[in-house]
């Protein structure tokens, strides 16, 4: 069995306040400790009711704080939405308080609508278009320090300069970051979860492709996707029914927090509704562990994943924990810590 992670939205829903949601993210994370999760990553968005943290830098350090093993970082930082010094900074930081625990994990999109996306843009600068491979060269300069003669940077240190900057991942949704994170080293992670992509593809793309660096010397692959599991089928459909209808009011552009199980399951869906339901489910692995691990295998086994990385947005927190914990039942979580 390979290696499980976690990816964690900090989800609101509509009994849990925002304040609540980033308190239930530091419970799982203690929860993910134990059980021997390998990492523990935050998102970063913005304007959005349905997710409590737009800054994953301050969530890390307090994860990161309160657990022992566990490997904390960002699935991810949006490098549009922030200058190259301020991340290099903050995750050097990091890195020296909780040396060999911190990933860099980097994102493309701004993880929020135009109108957000430019307020925090705003102060930077004021380029169009797609600048993220500009500025995850910056970025890396700010550790290498290859800087050319005379740019005013070579004048600039990022402290704290005695650490180094975590282990870098690019995250990605298509074939633009698997081909990118292969030809400059680093680590992927794929967002099967909401891809469009052939999550396969994309990841057999970046192994052959792979070029080593001095970031990493082998590729790493994660493959992030979503799971709601339980004791019964029954019972995991009956809490999966909060993602369905959630997700349902995503594509219409309504980011509205999570909806109980009996608000989804009393909503009176048409046709239309119930077949995009459908679309939607063949990116959602619902069931017992039994079944979860039927479905999950195949995909495993043809994407080559070195790790998978499991977002499960459930309704009651105690039902996200079971769900996390059958998980690791399943794949053996329990016995690799005890030997």
């Amino acid at each position: 069995m390979i290696p499980l992670s976690i990816l964690d939205l900090s989800v609101v829903t509509t009994a849990t306040k925002p304040a609540a949601a980033l308190r239930n993210s530091i419970d799982l994370a203690r929860h993910a400790d134990r059980l021997g999760y390998v990492r523990y990553w935050l998102a970063e968005h913005h304007n959005l009711a349905s997710v409590a943290s737009p800054a994953p830098d301050l969530m890390i350090g307090q994860i990161a704080a309160v657990t022992q093993h566990i490997r904390v970082g960002s699935g991810g930082v949006m490098l549009p939405n922030h200058a190259p010094l301020v991340i290099a900074e903050r995750f050097k930081m990091l890195e020296a308080l909780f040396p060999g625990r911190i990933d860099l994990g980097l994102g493309r999109a701004p993880g929020t609508d135009g109108a957000t996306a430019y307020a925090l843009r705003s102060r930077l600068d004021r380029r169009e278009g797609d600048d993220f491979l500009e500025r995850l060269h910056e970025l890396t300069l700010w550790e290498t320090r290859d800087f050319p003669p005379g740019h005013p940077y070579n004048n600039v240190v990022a402290m704290p300069d005695d650490t180094p900057l975590p282990p870098i991942w690019l995250l990605g949704s298509s074939d633009y970051s698997s081909e990118l994170a292969a030809q400059v080293g680093m680590g992927f992670a794929f967002a099967h979860h909401f891809a469009a992509h052939d999550a396969t593809d994309a990841m057999i793309n970046y192994r052959t492709r792979f070029k080593p660096s001095g970031w990493r010397t082998a590729p790493h692959a994660i493959l992030a996707v979503a799971i709601v599991a339980a004791e019964s089928d029954a019972e995991a459909e009956r809490l999966a029914s909060s993602m369905d209808l959630n997700r349902l009011r995503r594509d219409r552009g309504q980011y509205l927090p999570l909806p109980s199980p009996e608000e989804a399951l009393a909503y009176p869906y048409s046709d239309a509704e119930r077949a995009s339901i459908a679309r939607n489910r063949t990116r959602l692995f619902v069931g017992s562990p039994a079944t979860v691990m039927q479905k999950l295998k195949p995909l495993i086994a043809a994407s080559q994943a070195d790790e998978l990385m499991v977002i499960s947005a459930v309704f009651d927190h105690e039902a996200r924990k079971k769900s996390y914990s059958l998980l690791a039942e399943a794949f053996g979580l329990a016995e690799k810590a005890a030997a």
